[in-house]
């Protein structure tokens, strides 16, 4: 039987995953929806257990339906939402709290406290981050606080903190593996980008143990096996967080290469080569190291895309399906200057606002249902062109064309008014699930199914390419609309204590 690649993608909604055949042709998908809890207002957490059983429960799915037995995969890829962070007993194996999810805004104190203690020039620094409640640091220092004991234990080593990466694997072979990657690891506030290690530095004035760390590997290094979970030993063969995947999945293996992925998030991330680029606004990370060679990126991360269409779903309850935006929004030409910004849980790039606040302006008694689901349609599109804007400050980056990918540019309308408000060209793969393929494709490499970076890039072909239709002028008056907009919702929270 022909040899296969399972792909594993531990989304912040869903994890699912797929099977992919020595072609790189989708086979099949099995997703499961993760729940959501909210403990109180910006909180975000996932039950950790759950996390890793339902992760199992796709991948066995994918096979059984299929009829393959795991010895005829060759390798297994795993992807995942990064910044979410968990801690759990080494002795057990088991979890002293939920995963707090990246778009959590619980461990704020932390921030402002490291900001009062002078720390953000040397987070920077190091990091390539801005300091915020974002990335995992604040999000373990929060729960070694408010877990009564667990900062004397970590202490005594007794605990283990880790990105989704990290304790996926942990379980899938049988709490024998306790590693990361340069690409997740990049993005927990810990990591040095210019050492590619732990800063101990950082990690010190946090006041988080070394000791409770994973082991930094390559993004194809060796993360052990499936033994334990398959009774077969697949190799492990990459490991990628899910945006410098999605890079890697849309070919963008030459330096200036960019990429749009809306889905839960929206995420704009750059090829910047071999060498870190702090830009205004925006972060740096490690996209990935492979074959011994680190790359690194320029990114910029808006919290809502598709969780936007979620509030609008399950919420408002004025769509009954995301894909519904695309037939609504279209039935008006324009939102007759009626803007949305999604800021549910603060701002992200290149804002930076933990206190901004979601807001709808430009009502009038002639505003419908209609408008306000084109104003959130459009909002993606604002939203990925100030990411675009924060880059392009520095004068030596270009960006001619944007890819895209995410299961929201299935909406041709979406697609279009990005090509309209940045004025380039946007270009949409046949294959839109970039963000598994990515981490697929690294695997196929690592295993030798693919022959290297060239051959993977053959494998990315183009489904449609919209071009801009609007003039200059109606480009900027829409954009100065939005900017105005964005402006209202920033510092609400504490304007108004109660939110």
């Amino acid at each position: 039987m022909a040899k296969h690649i399972l792909a594993v993608d531990g989304g912040t909604t869903s994890v699912r995953s797929l099977l992919l055949d020595d072609k790189f042709e989708i086979v099949d998908i099995a997703q499961k929806d993760i729940t959501q809890h909210y403990p109180r207002p910006g909180w975000i957490e996932h039950d950790p257990e759950e996390l890793v059983s339902f992760q199992l429960e796709t991948m066995r799915a994918v096979l059984r339906n299929n009829g393959i037995h795991p010895s005829d995969i060759d390798a297994v890829s795993i992807t995942n939402q990064r910044e979410t962070a968990l801690v759990w007993e080494r002795s057990t194996g088991e979890p002293i709290y939920n995963a707090i999810v990246w778009a959590s805004r619980q461990s704020n104190n932390f921030i402002e406290k490291w900001r009062d203690q002078g720390l953000d020039p040397l987070i920077r620094e190091r990091t390539g981050l801005i300091s915020d409640a974002y990335y995992s640091a604040s999000k373990i220092a929060w729960i070694l606080d408010n877990v009564k004991g667990a900062r004397e234990r970590a202490e005594r080593g007794e605990l283990m903190a880790g990105t989704v990466d990290s304790w996926l694997i942990y379980n899938f072979t049988g709490k024998q593996r306790f590693v990361t990657d340069v690409s997740n690891a990049s993005r927990t506030q810990m990591f040095n980008i210019h050492t590619l290690d732990w800063d101990d530095d950082l990690l010190e004035a946090y006041g988080i143990p070394r000791k409770m760390l994973a082991e930094i590997q390559p993004s194809d290094g060796d993360f052990g096996d499936l033994g334990f979970s398959f009774g077969t030993a697949i190799p492990i063969a990459s490991v990628m967080g899910d945006q410098q995947a999605s890079l890697f999945g849309q070919a963008c293996f030459q330096q200036g290469q960019t990429k749009m992925t809306y889905g839960t998030s929206g995420v704009l991330v750059m090829n910047a080569g071999d060498t870190p680029k702090l830009v205004e606004g925006v972060t740096a990370s490690t996209a990935w190291k492979a074959q011994g060679v680190p790359v690194y990126d320029i990114e910029g991360v808006v919290f809502s895309m598709g969780k936007t269409m979620q509030w609008l779903r399950d919420d408002l309850k004025v769509i009954h399906d995301a894909k519904d935006s695309e037939w609504y929004g279209g039935q008006v030409g324009s939102t007759h200057g009626v803007y949305l910004v999604p800021a549910f849980t603060g701002l992200a790039a290149p804002h930076w606002d933990p206190y901004a606040r979601a807001n709808i302006v430009g009502m009038s008694n002639a505003t419908t249902r209609l408008h306000i689901i084109r104003a959130a349609v459009e909002s993606m599109a604002f939203q990925t062109r100030d990411l675009v804007e924060a880059t392009l400050t520095d004068k030596d980056l270009q960006i001619p064309e944007l890819r895209v990918d995410g299961g929201a540019v299935n909406n041709n309308m979406l697609c279009q008014l990005q090509a309209d408000v940045l004025g380039i060209p946007v270009i949409r793969p046949k294959v839109t699930e970039a963000t598994a393929l990515g981490a697929a494709w690294l695997a196929g490499i690592s295993a030798g199914v693919v022959g290297g970076f060239d051959e993977a890039a053959e494998l990315w072909n183009v489904d449609r390419v919209f071009e801009p239709q609007i003039s200059e002028d109606e480009k900027e008056e829409m954009y100065d609309g939005w900017k105005m907009a964005v402006e209202g919702s920033k510092g609400w929270a504490q304007k108004v204590k109660s939110v």
